[in-house]
């Protein structure tokens, strides 16, 4: 029988604050479209008074995930529990071990019938409402996630919170200029500021969330102060289809031979220069050694190791047989 694969998190002991971006891989049609995945940041001294409302973190809390939506209820920003966010039940010990389509679909419902009424209400008669609400919750059912952990103070999140919490929160998304990956750097931002940047090179100017991972992996080489570590959180084993690699925009159009193949013929001019834009700021390779840990692992890693290496400083508790199908 399979053991769950349970997330090293860089930051779920309550003795120091930090901040990470997750670079989550894109999944199903939309992601075969666009491969450039989705961006947001885990704050794990910062907890959610409500998914719109901010607060410090209680003992025993694992912080949340942030992010901006396209649409859901007319909001810019959504705050989720870490554990619900990435496996859509309240505790550790409800995570399954295998899941399939249907699965997931009865445990976001759940979910969602419990905590997030006000968000994406029943239908007339009870029935499931559609809808991009599912992006809230059971992440890791869908998608590996790769993130990237660097250090903050209180004082940082204290006026994160009191920034977000006073800042209007009103939907405005647009897949090319105002996207998940814009809202991470302004997180991110607020914590370091001038941190993230854009490539016009290797992202044509758009903010994607590998330019985002780049940006902060180059701030975490230059200060070494901010500890910067990366992690893995795979996704759950079972029948929901894999999702695959992130790109950036000409990383993209490099290794589709769809979208490359019809650019040499109509510009072959064009297409050189996006593969040479591609390799030369373009590429960017994730750290090879971010350890996954089995349940109940408590490995501790070198905390002097490498910008891009692991420093693992805490597992999250395995979750109970009762979890198992």
């Amino acid at each position: 029988m399979l053991l769950l694969i349970v997330i090293v998190l860089l930051g779920t002991t309550r003795g120091y604050a930090s901040v990470s971006l997750l670079m989550e891989e894109p999944y199903g049609d939309f992601g075969a479209f666009n491969p450039t995945g989705h961006a947001a940041v885990y704050l794990n001294h910062i907890c959610a008074q409500s998914p719109i409302e901010l607060r410090p973190c209680h003992d025993g809390e694992y912080g949340v995930v942030i992010s901006r939506y396209h649409k859901i209820d007319g909001y810019d920003w959504i705050a989720m529990p870490l554990i619900p966010y990435l496996y859509a039940v309240d505790s550790l010990n409800d995570v399954p071990m295998s899941v399939n389509k249907k699965q997931v679909a009865e445990l976001r419902d759940e979910y969602r019938r419990k905590h997030l009424q006000g968000l994406a209400p029943s239908g007339e008669y009870g029935e499931v409402p559609k809808g991009e609400w599912t992006q809230l919750v059971g992440a890791s059912y869908d998608r590996k996630i790769h993130g990237f952990e660097v250090d903050s103070t209180p004082e940082q999140d204290q006026r994160f919170i009191a920034l977000f919490n006073d800042r209007s929160n009103v939907g405005h998304f647009n897949l090319l200029f105002h996207n998940c990956a814009d809202f991470s750097q302004e997180v991110l931002d607020t914590y370091f500021p001038h941190a993230i940047h854009r490539n016009f090179v290797a992202d044509v100017g758009l903010m994607t969330p590998k330019q985002v991972a780049r940006s902060l992996v180059a701030y975490g080489k230059k200060h070494p102060e901010v500890n910067m570590t990366a992690f893995v959180i795979p996704q759950v084993p079972g029948s929901v289809k894999r999702s695959h690699g992130v790109d950036g925009v000409t990383e993209s159009l490099v290794k589709s031979k769809k979208y490359l193949l019809p650019l040499v013929v109509l510009s072959p001019e064009f297409t050189g220069g996006v593969v040479v834009a591609y390799l030369a700021e373009g590429r960017m390779k994730l750290p090879k050694n971010a350890t996954l840990f089995n349940a109940g692992d408590e490995e501790i890693t070198d905390a002097q190791a490498a910008p891009t290496d692991v420093s693992t400083r805490t597992v999250l508790p395995p979750p109970s047989s009762a979890a198992q199908p």
